[in-house]
């Protein structure tokens, strides 16, 4: 919205500088995008009268002027301007002036005399529509400085309003705003109750009530439509952004910008028989002002007579009733429009001044007040004689009282409020209100929608306070260090081992394809979403297997080689009681086992170099593995994760049948792992560092094929406390019969208090070697 700063002053003058008011009404909420100079800088520029003027002897576009600048003497000036003759009144640039990109100097044009220049609007850099100079009233006073007579040193506000303040679409709003947030006084324009001259009325039928709760409807009769407008009227109207034109449309933009109440004027000679406010009928149409003809829905709102619409109400006009140059009686509508039913035109693209503030919200409060405004202007100017006012009422918007809590006021705002503070802002925001035991009740006033909570007066009272006078506070609170247990290891930990190991961290979606919880959780029945955001994510994953096949399946069609990630997520089951969930981590290998290089032979990844990750995570504890089944995984190459004597997680190849399914050449390696396994670790203990040296003994034994190394060791560790037990190689082959295997261990031992003899080493073994034959049936290869 624009806005005139010396009309605006007119209204509230608070001894402030333009900036400083731009500044003030910014901070409160309403936003000074822009401050503009009606008119660059010039001087030196006067109102003039063109007294005669004759061709000039050399040039046939060129006129000699005598022209009275208010000065002793005429100036002759050359013009050569379409528009210029006798008697006009124009500005007129004198000797030694200064304009946008020019000075005026004594200059001879072809062979004559020139002493100022008479200018049009480009010349002073303001806008105009005519051609050539700009014509002035013929009262305006010659020898006047023009800067004055058009008040060019005005300057607009251009002020960008957020969609709740419809009380600020006018200058009255503004003029109160600032009125309330500085404590200057505020003048407003006086609104005289106009008495009837005349009993011509127009019948006034409203059928829609909820849509339309008042109308008011007068008739004006004799009045003269060619009168000009005002110079001030019209000044205030341009620099508002607004065309003149007659003078009753002037009046009813000039009321809307001033109170914003808008209004509009029906030739009376074009209405025929009562005035209704209704709801259009199936497939009606409109002839509008700006010469569209539109079909409207029954859910427009029309101003009709007995032939049919005469206004799409709130929005614009219809052309057939229009006010026109031979208009001498007029009907002049103010009403207030629900603000919902206004909006719904928004269907048919069409925004105007009118309805931007309707669907704001109007103040009802000042309905009747425009309706005396505007016929005491149109009198003033036009003259002719006025009806009674015609008013159709029904149930107004209900304002509510709210309750605002002093101490609640304090605690959002951090400051301290008194009584006497909150009242005062209340009386200058013009609210009526109680208080009563440290609480007020607010009655908002009939301009005010956007008051409804509590906390919009609380704003209220921030706003006039002052945003910038809320001092910024440190927030204070009592903080300690939260205990952290070295017997659980944090999930940051998990991330930075597996990244150290090679991995990358996916995040996929918790809400994942139906499919793949049947395909890698055996998951006949997961569970479904109600309303699932794409049929693909429609069931709460029980794996996070699914996600990483998914994440494979995307880097590959990017030509990725070599993958390997991971993902921590949360994984869902069904309980008994309904639904539980649990945390895990998830890994997947595809590809090589180490980047390309030229120091390592390249190979695919297999199961033991994912195990040896698994191993690495769990450090210093030491999981076990046993053969194992999985939907997701081969058969024959997969395994589950023992820890604590309990299954924690399973390790192996993706199955054959869902590396064909999803197109993959390699087969991929995955692992899947509780992390609340994960997360545990022992507490470190202190322990005697030996200074003796270590003796080692290997052994090699044939044991059963179906006899697993991982039981042998666990035995052997048994045995041999606090050795330290270690498998170093596997062999089938010549040399060792069908059926059967040969290991080999590595046996380190190592005594705090001595070195070890050999014959208390052997005898260590020798007991070792013993328990193996006659726990496994082993033999000792040599």
């Amino acid at each position: 919205m624009k806005l005139s700063e010396n009309w605006l002053r007119t209204l509230v003058d608070p001894p402030l500088s333009r900036e400083e008011l731009a500044h003030q009404l910014t901070m409160r909420g309403i936003e000074v995008e822009a401050i503009t100079p009606v008119a660059p800088f010039f001087e030196k520029v006067v109102v003039a009268r063109v007294l005669s003027m004759e061709k000039h002897p050399d040039a046939d576009r060129l006129n000699v002027c005598r022209v009275d600048a208010g000065l002793s003497e005429p100036l002759q000036i050359v013009c050569g301007a379409p528009n210029v003759r006798e008697d006009a009144v124009v500005p007129c640039a004198l000797l030694g002036a200064n304009l946008p990109g020019i000075s005026i100097r004594e200059a001879k044009v072809r062979g004559v005399m020139s002493y100022g220049m008479l200018c049009s609007g480009k010349d002073l850099g303001i806008e105009s529509d005519v051609e050539g100079l700009l014509m002035l009233p013929q009262d305006a006073p010659v020898g006047q400085d023009f800067r004055d007579y058009l008040d060019l040193e005005d300057h607009v506000f251009e002020l960008k309003l957020t969609p709740n303040r419809a009380d600020c679409l006018s200058a009255v709003g503004i003029a109160r705003e600032i009125s309330a947030m500085t404590g200057a006084a505020a003048f407003y324009p006086e609104m005289p109750k106009i008495e009837p001259d005349c009993l011509d009325t127009r019948e006034i039928e409203v059928k829609a009530q909820s849509a339309c709760p008042l109308y008011l409807g007068r008739v004006l009769k004799g009045i003269d439509i060619s009168a000009e407008t005002p110079q001030w009227m019209k000044l205030r109207l341009e620099r508002s952004g607004i065309r003149t034109g007659n003078i009753v449309v002037d009046v009813t933009n000039y009321v809307l910008l001033e109170s914003g109440q808008p209004m509009h004027a029906y030739d009376l000679e074009k209405i025929s028989g009562s005035v209704s406010v209704r709801f259009a009928g199936e497939k009606e149409t409109i002839l509008l002002l700006n010469g569209e003809n539109i079909e409207l829905s029954a859910r427009q709102l029309l101003i009709s007579d007995e032939n049919g619409p005469i206004a799409l109400a709130g929005v614009m006009g219809g052309r057939e009733s229009a006010v026109s140059d031979s208009t001498q009686d007029i009907f002049l509508e103010v009403a207030f429009f629900d603000p919902a039913t206004i909006a719904k035109a928004g269907v048919l693209n069409l925004s105007t001044d009118a309805s931007f503030r309707f669907e704001r919200g109007v103040d009802f409060g000042m309905t009747r007040s425009a309706m005396e405004r505007a016929t005491h202007l149109i009198l003033s100017i036009c003259g002719g004689c006025a009806g009674p006012v015609s008013e159709k009422k029904g149930t107004l918007p209900e304002r509510k009282p709210i309750l605002l809590r002093l101490p609640r006021a304090r605690r959002i705002l951090g400051i301290e409020l008194s009584i006497d503070g909150i009242s005062g802002f209340f009386d200058r925001l013009g609210f009526e209100y109680e208080v009563r035991d440290d609480v007020f009740s607010v009655m908002p006033p009939s301009w005010r929608f956007d008051l409804k909570i509590e906390e919009d007066l609380v704003e209220e009272i921030a706003r006039l306070y002052g945003y910038e006078n809320i001092p910024g506070m440190r927030p204070e609170s009592a903080m300690a260090m939260l205990p952290k247990s070295e017997s659980l290891r944090p999930v940051s930990e998990l991330r930075r081992l597996m990244v150290g190991r090679g991995y990358h961290e996916a995040i996929g979606y918790a809400f994942v394809d139906a499919v793949w919880e049947k395909d890698f959780s055996g998951n006949m029945a997961p569970i479904m979403l109600k309303n699932p955001i794409a049929s693909q994510m429609a069931a709460m994953r029980s794996s996070l297997v699914g996600g990483l096949i998914d994440c494979l399946c995307f880097n590959l069609n990017r030509k990725q080689p070599r993958i390997r990630v991971f993902e921590i997520g949360a994984c869902f089951y069904r309980t008994d009681e309904g639904y539980g969930q649990e945390e895990k981590l998830a890994g997947l290998c595809y590809g090589a086992a180490f980047p390309e290089q030229w120091g390592i032979q390249s190979r695919t990844v297999d199961f033991y170099d994912v195990k040896s990750d698994i191993e690495a995570i769990f450090y210093p504890t030491i999981p076990s593995f046993a053969p194992f089944s999985h939907p997701a995984l081969h058969p024959g190459r997969s395994a589950a994760v023992l820890f604590e004597g309990k299954s924690v997680g399973c390790i192996g190849e993706l199955h054959p049948k869902w590396v064909q399914k999803y197109d993959l050449t390699r087969v991929p390696v995955l692992f899947e792992l509780s992390l609340e396994a994960l997360m545990k670790r022992e507490v470190p203990v202190l322990s005697e560092i030996s200074k003796f040296p270590p003796v080692r003994r290997d052994i090699a034994i044939l044991v059963d094929e179906k006899i697993s190394a991982g039981a042998i060791l666990e035995f052997c560790r048994s045995i041999v406390k606090p050795a330290k037990v270690e498998l170093f190689d596997l062999y089938r082959g010549q040399g060792v019969e069908m059926g059967k295997k040969s290991l080999a261990f590595r046996i380190t031992m190592q005594d705090t208090q001595k070195t070890l003899l050999d014959a208390e080493v052997d005898a260590i073994i020798t007991q070792l070697i013993e328990a193996l034959e006659k726990r496994f049936d082993s033999k000792l290869r040599i």
